[in-house]
């Protein structure tokens, strides 16, 4: 494959890649509303409210059990970003970084007003998703970075000072994009969180954990994808700190049984390195999602930073059959979920039927309009 727009999928292809889309949108969802209750408190702290073992299930946030993030608000934003780019491709606007800010804009309005505004016509369906228009600690960078319709770009970023994960935990979307080349997946991740979050650490994760994301969605291994993410990342400069993360990442799977104290040696997930490289470590040594999605909860760091990115990781290794059931029944938001995991997939995989030269699905476009 070439492109998303030029691909050929076959029957077996499309549904492996539908699977993998909804499973790493819905694991990473559920790994937020895992960690979203527990998400300032040292281990010591979840092990006396939790028990000796911590947090092995969902616990209320917000007011409820399964509540989510604005990780998660702000991956379907990307999401739906990235379809309305694929849509607005044939016009000849071709220019993915402006439709994501844009789709992040209409994120940011949903941080600010009480609900949907019926008199855009442009929003499209997301941006009418009541349960969206509730603030659930969004990084300060993505708010002041999304403070303005201004484009934050890599020669002149957003707030350049700015090092902690949100964007970070907004950008698996951008690895779903099977039909791209890795270092043009890495290329999109970065200039996208340079929007909001303009230091190289930051931005040049977010690139790195959408080229892992894009193997693992391809079929490949952990390891292989986290190579390749090394290589795209070893010629950008500021990239030390986080291929030094990773490496640390790789490096620990060696040296015993997985605990807390191994992943507070991995260094502080308040910065995006460290947040990476504890959910690469975390994917490495799970025995299956739960355990993983555990491991990654169960420490001193933001726990729902660090399960945001290890159930993105698992879900698009695994595929969403792997998902424990019992959490995606509580799942806040998950219909929303489902819906645009399916539409991502359905645009990448059969756009052409949808919209073009030819053919003008009115109904998609009323979903995802050019303007």
């Amino acid at each position: 494959m070439t492109t998303a727009a030029t691909a050929v999928w076959g029957r077996a292809e499309q549904q492996d890649f539908r699977a993998r889309v909804r499973g790493c949108l819905l694991g990473g969802a559920i790994g937020d509303a895992l960690g979203a209750g527990v998400a300032e408190l040292t281990v010591d702290d979840i092990r006396a409210a939790h028990g000796p073992d911590g947090v092995a299930d969902f616990v209320p946030a917000y007011g409820r059990r399964g509540a989510v993030t604005a990780a998660t608000q702000l991956t379907l934003f990307t999401v739906d970003g990235l379809i309305r780019a694929q849509v607005r491709r044939d016009t000849g606007a071709w220019h993915p970084p402006t439709d994501v800010h844009r789709a992040h804009l209409r994120w940011a309005a949903t941080q600010r007003d009480w609900g949907p505004d019926e008199r855009r016509k442009d929003n499209g369906w997301l941006a009418r998703e009541e349960w969206l228009y509730a603030r659930r600690d969004p990084a300060p960078a993505c708010l002041t970075g999304l403070g303005d319709e201004s484009l934050g770009t890599l020669d002149k970023p957003k707030n350049p000072t700015a090092r902690d994960s949100g964007a970070l935990v907004r950008s698996a979307p951008f690895g779903l994009l099977v039909g791209w080349e890795p270092q043009l997946v890495c290329q999109l991740a970065v200039e996208c969180a340079a929007q909001t979050h303009g230091h190289p650490t930051a931005y040049l994760s977010a690139g790195a954990f959408a080229v892992i994301v894009h193997g693992l969605a391809r079929g490949e291994t952990v390891d292989g994808s986290v190579q390749r993410a090394l290589s795209l990342l070893t010629p950008r400069p500021g990239h030390q700190p986080v291929t030094d993360a990773l490496k640390q990442a790789l490096g620990a799977v060696r040296q015993g049984i997985p605990s807390p104290a191994r992943i507070a040696a991995l260094g502080n997930p308040e910065n995006a390195e460290d947040a990476l490289a504890v959910a690469v470590y975390c994917t490495l040594v799970s025995e299956d999602i739960r355990h993983g999605l555990r491991l990654a909860v169960n420490h001193d760091g933001p726990s729902h930073t660090t399960a945001t990115l290890c159930g993105a990781l698992l879900g698009a290794l695994h595929g969403e059959t792997a998902l424990p059931p019992a959490w995606l029944a509580e799942l806040e938001g998950r219909a929303t979920v489902l819906e645009l995991a399916d539409d991502f997939a359905m645009e990448m995989t059969q756009g052409p039927a949808l919209h073009g030269p030819s053919v003008s699905a009115q109904g998609w476009l009323h979903r995802y309009p050019r303007g």
